[in-house]
């Protein structure tokens, strides 16, 4: 649809100078283009949302600066997401561009990060995969608590995990910090001053993530538990996209609407009553 977009030069504050130029878009405008993309296939209409929406990029690349990757490149991967997203945006669902589009920037980034640490470095489990994203966070709050003196033990603790497995971590995060290095010919200026995210940050939003992927196998396996009438009405009428009336359905079996509101309800109870063992066991 759209080519890579070019990042200008090896100098972030030049890619930077650059993205500036490009307006933000407001949300009229925003739906306008969304619409003639989506519809026509427009790519200069694909191209203005693309472009501007590569500060937002930035700023979520800006997130994972401490792993020892170099920022263009996090940037030139969010972008990719960026366009993936444009591309399967559908403006008639009723959310903002960006909402839709920070999963598939995060996913894009986060797929970088893995691959070029590769398993070797962080690991093949969830567990030390969860460990690399979240020792640094654990660090710094222990650090502020013991007024700048390093715990690794007690970081060790909080993340329910062995001192082996943190000193082995903290020996693969060795030299991420450069990164934050001021930009030559500044006077203290690091290349994301000015685009501070106020949003979750990277391991929250991994987290809950994460915490929905599983709730939703969970319900998934609830709901297959359900006769074929009781997962048809929960299908179409919880969780679709466009759900079903009560009518709609009750038409498509030949029954009232009440009885598709008696049988919904009863389904519900039994999802309701499947996920609580498996809540409690996750």
């Amino acid at each position: 649809m759209v080519a890579r977009l070019p990042i200008v030069s090896d100098s972030l504050s030049l890619y930077l100078a650059e993205i500036r130029k490009f307006s933000l878009l407001s949300e009229e405008d925003e739906h306008r283009y969304a619409v003639k993309f989506f519809e026509e296939k427009d790519l200069e209409a694909a191209h203005t949302l693309i472009t501007s929406n590569l500060r937002f990029v930035v700023k979520v690349a800006g997130e994972y600066r401490h792993y020892g990757l170099k920022m263009i490149d996090l940037i030139q991967e969010g972008n990719v997401g960026l366009m993936m997203a444009v591309k399967k945006y559908n403006p008639y669902k009723g959310i903002r561009l960006i909402s839709y589009a920070v999963w598939w920037i995060r996913a894009y980034i986060q797929n970088h990060i893995m691959s070029t640490w590769s398993l070797l470095k962080i690991g093949t489990t969830q567990a030390q995969r969860k460990l690399f994203f979240k020792l640094r966070e654990t660090k710094n709050a222990i650090l502020k608590m013991n007024c700048g003196e390093e715990d690794s033990h007690s970081a060790a603790l909080a993340l329910n995990v062995s001192d082996k497995e943190v000193a082995e971590m903290e020996q693969r995060l060795q030299g991420d910090f450069c990164l934050d290095a001021e930009l030559s010919g500044t006077d203290g200026v690091t290349a994301l001053e000015g685009l501070v995210d106020d949003r979750k940050n990277q391991e929250e939003r991994l987290a809950e993530f994460q915490e929905n992927q599983l709730l939703q196998q969970q319900v998934a396996q609830a709901v297959s538990g359900l006769n074929e009438k009781e997962r048809f009405i929960i299908e179409r009428r919880i969780t679709a996209d466009d759900p079903l009336t009560l009518q709609e359905i009750a038409t498509h079996f030949s029954i009232s609407r009440e009885r598709v509101r008696q049988i919904e309800e009863g389904a519900l109870k039994k999802v309701k009553n499947s996920l609580i063992p498996l809540l409690s066991a996750a």
